[in-house]
């Protein structure tokens, strides 16, 4: 799931530092947020890469109502009884993708373990909506892992955005304490069941800086090459709130720059890694 956070660290390093969204595009399609009241994750999640995002035509937006089922120990969403399935949501998506003249859309939602589907209907109803409506705008679904179950994800499959991208989030070992009711091998085994079932693009993200090793991360990259996964995104973990788990590390940009360098030798198509990279960050680039 894409995780943005607002809360930084005391004593946070000069690298985290972050611009201000600037420039002819991000301000028109900030005014259009605000006048038509649009949902967007960028906005929300106040990400550090919205004005870079949005100049290139690409934003992101969530579905499913803004309460998730699971409660993992990084992710700034709130936990709880989710509201019930808005079945106009589609509509909205897709019009909002309209009137920001978007050319790529990313799509995520919550987790929907309260509902048969997993919310996999209403995904694939987004999907058809915001064809129909914007049939130039190209698509990234990232989902959740649908407790595994096949025909949830068939209907993603069916759908058949450009890029399908599912996070695994962190190390085989700190999966349990970071993700508390996921599995990091039913994470892999849904990202090597997309590319079987013959989606073109897949992707997966890691976060850093909560207590693993270089070893554990040079795993986890060859695990996700191993299950056939195009596009990885390395990011650095900040705290949303004290609530959440702490920052163990703040990893280096020099750091960051060793994992691009093995990513790309175990032959991914896109590595983004570095402090500031989110799931979505260059998600235009990685269609290619």
């Amino acid at each position: 799931m894409e995780t943005v956070v607002e809360n930084v660290p005391v004593g946070k390093p000069k690298w985290l530092k972050v611009k201000l969204p600037i420039g002819q595009k991000y301000t028109e399609l900030r005014g259009l947020v605000d006048k038509y009241s649009l949902n967007t994750i960028c906005t929300s999640g106040s990400c550090p890469n919205m004005g870079e995002c949005w100049g290139e035509g690409t934003a992101t937006f969530m579905i499913l109502g803004n309460v998730c089922t699971r409660s993992c120990g990084f992710c700034g969403v709130k936990t709880g009884r989710p509201e019930t399935v808005d079945w106009d949501e589609p509509e909205k998506v897709a019009r909002s993708i309209k009137i920001m003249n978007i050319k790529h859309a990313v799509i995520t939602s919550v987790d929907r373990d309260d509902l048969k589907d997993g919310g996999s209907i209403i995904w694939i109803e987004t999907v058809k909506a915001i064809r129909r409506m914007n049939p130039n705008t190209t698509l990234e679904t990232l989902i959740p892992d649908f407790q595994g179950i096949e025909r949830n994800i068939d209907r993603i499959v069916e759908a058949n955005p450009e890029v399908v991208s599912h996070n695994v989030e962190t190390v085989r070992r700190l999966t349990r304490e970071v993700r508390i009711q996921a599995k990091y091998d039913r994470s892999l085994e849904v990202l090597r069941y997309l590319k079987e079932k013959g989606i073109n693009r897949t992707k997966s993200g890691i976060m850093l800086g909560l207590g693993e090793t270089e070893e554990e991360v040079f795993q986890t990259m060859t695990d996700l090459r191993n299950a056939n996964v195009d596009v990885v995104t390395i990011g650095q973990y900040l705290q949303p709130s004290k609530k959440h788990l702490p920052v163990k590390e703040f990893i280096t940009p020099d750091q960051f720059a060793i994992y691009e360098k093995f990513g790309l030798e175990l032959g991914f198509r896109h590595v983004e890694s570095g402090p500031l990279v989110r799931s979505s960050y260059k998600a235009q680039k990685h269609i290619l």
